[in-house]
């Protein structure tokens, strides 16, 4: 298992002629704790995921998420690598809308936290939903440790083009002059 992680989905009105809302990935934190169940009421869960109502003001709601996992794969050190090495380095949450019952509407649901830019591209790619948000100095400094360890570029080797080859042909000395 690798570290704990919590995430907070705003849920906030915006101007537009065809939706009143909109989902937006608030922050992800490391969570040692802080959050229980002691100081917030559940309101539903998900699998492993537990979500709490933070807030519900002003048509805007927040709602934390718990049950994340951060793992790091040494096969997807390609990815983290172009992570830590672009202009803003990021976490990249995968959520779905989900129908709960028991609050009698959808809510986004984050079900993936993740660092690799190839695994949120390949989740893209399927279909589904992937925001970022900045990340934490001290998670992108392990980051880049781990990446400086573990991560060796492949050998690009250049494949010459078959019309740059040159034709298979064998020499007539016929043709060449020799009569």
């Amino acid at each position: 298992m690798g570290i704990k992680l919590a995430v907070v989905m705003r849920h906030q009105p915006i101007e537009n002629p065809w939706i009143s809302h909109q989902w937006v990935l608030e922050e992800v934190s490391v969570d040692i704790g802080q959050f229980t169940p002691f100081t917030i009421q559940e309101a539903f869960s998900v699998d492993q995921i537990h979500a709490y109502r933070l807030s519900d003001h002003l048509q805007m709601s927040r709602w934390l998420f718990t049950g994340f996992f951060l793992d790091v794969f040494a096969d997807e050190t390609e990815g983290y690598f172009l992570n830590i090495s672009s202009e803003k380095p990021c976490w990249f949450v995968m959520w779905r809308l989900e129908e709960i019952p028991s609050l009698e509407g959808t809510i986004a649901v984050p079900h993936r936290v993740m660092l690799s830019y190839n695994e949120a591209a390949r989740l893209l790619d399927g279909g589904e939903q992937v925001d970022q948000i900045t990340l934490d100095p001290l998670i992108l400094e392990s980051l880049q440790q781990f990446v400086a360890e573990n991560y060796r570029p492949e050998v690009k080797k250049r494949h010459r083009p078959q019309s740059f080859k040159g034709a298979a042909r064998g020499v007539d000395p016929k043709v060449i002059g020799n009569e």
